[in-house]
Parts: C-alpha cells; sequence; structure tokens
C-alpha cells in the first residue's frame, strides 16, 4: 500500500500521524509512505528524523477576522492544491489521510478532486475549519470523541480513536518512575503542562510545595525547559520536598504514564488519547488561548463520564489543585471510579481501526 499524511502545526497533528506510520509498518513491511506539510511546520523537524519522505508545500491558515491576508491565504490555497497534486501524481497514492492543521486543506481537497480515496482525522471534540472544509470532499472522517460525530455526516464518519492511545498501552509497570528515583510503591501524580510547559499550572504548583511535603504520594513535576531554570530559582527558597521530583522534560513519557495514579495536565487530544488507553484518572486544566477554546470541551467530553475532573484556569490555585488531587488518591473507591470511566472512555486500538478504515478505501 502507497499512503501519503499530511499533518502539521502542531505536535497534536503530527504525532498522531506518525503513531499510525508505524503501527502501518508492524503490518504491512511493504507500506511506503510520503508525507506532505510545510517547511516553517514542526513537521519539517519532526519527519525526517523518522525518516520518512517529505515534501512541502507553502499555506497559511486563515485569520478568523475579516482581513486582506485571508486573500492571500485563497491564493496560496490554490497554489497549494496545484503543487499537491503535482506531488501526489508522481507519488501515485492508494490512500491520502490528513491529520489535522491548515496544509490538509490544499493537500486532502487535490487527492479528492484526482479521485483518489481519501480521510481526514480529527483529535478533538469540536473539529477546526480545515476539517469542516474538507469533509464535504473525503471519503471517510474519523473521529476520537462521539461528541465530533454531529459535526459531520453521519454516513462518512467513524469513532477510530487517536492512534497515539495504540503506542502507549505498549507499556507496562513502573519501570519509568524508578529511572527517575522514584519509589515504585508509593501513589504517583504526574503534573505536566504539556511540552512546553504551562505558567499558571507552574505558579499553583510552587505556591504548595511545602504543602506538598507532607502528602503520602509522590510527585513527578515537568515544568517545561522554558520554565524550568526560573522554576530551581524559586525552590531554592523553600527546598525540593524529597517526595517531589523536578524535571524540565522526560522524553520516555509513554513509559512514566504506565506507572502513574493520577494525571495533572492540560486537555490536549493527543494527551487525554493516552491517558485514556490507559485508565488514568485525571485533573484537566484546559488552555483557554486554543481556537474555539476545544480544550474545555474535550475536557467535558471527559468530565461528564466521570473520567477527570476540571480546573477552569482562571480559577485554578494552589489550594484547590491539591485538595482535589488529595479528594481522589486518598478516596479509593473515587479512584477506581475514574479510572473505570477513564477506560471506558479510550480507544486503545485505535491504530489498528484506522487501518483498517484506510484497507477497506482501497479495496473500492
Amino acid at each position: 500500500m502507497r499512503i501519503a499524511v499530511s499533518g502539521g502545526g502542531t505536535g497534536g497533528h503530527i504525532y498522531p500521524a506518525l503513531a499510525l506510520i508505524r503501527e502501518i509498518k508492524k503490518r504491512d513491511h511493504k507500506a511506503s509512505f510520503l508525507y506532505i506539510g510545510t517547511e516553517n511546520g514542526l513537521e519539517s523537524n519532526i519527519v525526517p528524523r523518522e525518516d520518512i519522505p517529505f515534501k512541502s508545500i507553502h499555506i497559511t491558515g486563515f485569520k478568523r477576522k475579516v482581513s486582506f491576508e485571508n486573500v492571500k491565504t485563497v491564493l496560496r490555497f490554490l497554489k497549494g492544491v496545484k503543487d499537491s497534486k503535482r506531488i501526489l501524481k508522481e507519488f501515485k497514492p492508494d490512500v491520502v489521510i490528513g491529520t489535522g492543521g491548515y496544509v490538509c486543506g490544499p493537500v486532502v481537497y487535490a487527492a479528492a478532486k484526482l479521485g483518489i480515496p481519501t480521510i481526514i482525522h480529527e483529535q478533538n471534540s469540536v473539529p477546526g475549519l480545515t476539517n469542516k472544509f474538507l469533509s464535504r470532499y473525503v471519503d471517510k472522517i474519523a473521529v476520537c470523541f462521539e461528541e465530533a460525530k454531529p459535526f459531520f455526516p453521519e454516513a462518512k464518519t467513524v469513532m477510530t480513536g487517536n492512534p497515539r492511545a495504540s503506542e502507549v498501552i505498549d507499556y507496562k509497570g513502573k519501570k519509568g518512575l524508578v529511572s527517575l528515583g522514584m519509589d515504585p510503591n508509593k501513589k504517583t501524580v504526574l503534573i505536566f503542562g504539556g511540552s512546553r510547559g504551562a505558567r499558571p499550572i507552574n505558579n499553583a504548583v510552587i505556591k504548595v510545595l511545602a504543602e506538598l511535603r507532607e502528602k503520602p504520594y509522590q510527585i513527578l513535576y515537568i515544568t517545561g525547559e522554558v520554565h524550568y531554570e526560573a522554576i530551581l530559582k524559586e525552590i531554592e527558597l523553600n527546598a525540593n520536598p524529597e517526595n517531589v521530583v523536578i524535571k524540565a522534560f522526560v522524553h520516555n513519557m509513554p513509559e512514566i504514564l504506565s506507572g502513574i495514579d493520577l494525571a495533572v495536565t492540560r486537555a490536549g487530544a493527543t494527551t487525554l488519547a493516552e491517558l485514556t488507553a490507559l485508565g488514568i484518572p485525571s485533573i484537566l486544566i484546559p488552555s483557554p488561548y486554543v481556537t474555539d477554546n476545544h480544550q474545555e470541551k474535550n475536557a467535558r467530553a471527559l468530565s461528564e463520564h466521570g473520567a477527570a475532573d476540571i480546573i477552569l484556569e482562571k480559577d485554578l490555585t494552589g489550594g484547590n489543585l491539591v485538595q482535589m488531587m488529595d479528594s481522589i488518591l486518598m478516596d479509593p473507591v473515587k479512584h477506581m471510579d475514574m479510572k473505570q470511566a477513564a477506560k471506558n472512555k479510550g480507544v486503545p486500538d485505535s491504530a489498528e481501526r484506522l487501518y483498517q478504515v484506510m484497507k477497506e478505501l482501497k479495496k473500492k
């Protein structure tokens, strides 16, 4: 099978695409891939490191306010469609899949117009502008949240989940925590604000370090590299509690996740896919700075089923964060109920589901 993939802008679009590619490689050693992105997006650095052929087109996203820049974007889109058609005719894919970001617009649209089977993958509970536009032209729409289904034509839409979920379930046990010098027999909270960290979460944690020292559980606190040095200076004034391990970043997140009992984090779609695949209860602090407030809607898709508790950023304090952590970890019944609810929302075989959709399209 020959597969063209497009997705870019953020890791939330790129990493599910890479997870899917890795899964297909396991099942079909003869499969070949081409990744189409932009030179300015994260994908231009991440994808070539995975030894995946990469081509780029030039495209920008629409401004939500009326702007002359949008006229330029339309012209770039048309040029992007033309360039995409040329690239796709050269590669001759059996299927084209878009995993999100504005680069998918011209690529998937061009594929549809060439008569190539097409899929879009929507990670969030509320779809972005690009996927809403493409839904009219593609053959299949794969979603990760039931809440996303009403936005798309019912006949085309299928629940697959996020391929990243299929990767984390391969890890078992507390090996990741032990590698950081943590106690495998203690309950563990992981606090992190995404790959770059989140200042409001960091500010809340710093204020309660002394209180955390007295807790019967341990904390792995990942600050994000851009915040790490400033936080270390703060900690020098208060001393680092023995039960709090502080890191700028961890490279073995799937291995870490397999050993934790509670996550405190943002509500990005990929993170939630990983947590639900493993059945990990969470306290979600959605970023209010994302398009269409989709992180809060992602978070509510879990909280309404008892899999997570939510603290809005405007309400976040160190005190209410600790109180909520205590209420989950020190109540075995609540913790077990949340764990089961998270597992019920998970789709651990998501990469396999998406692969099967692609195979069915190829047959047609």
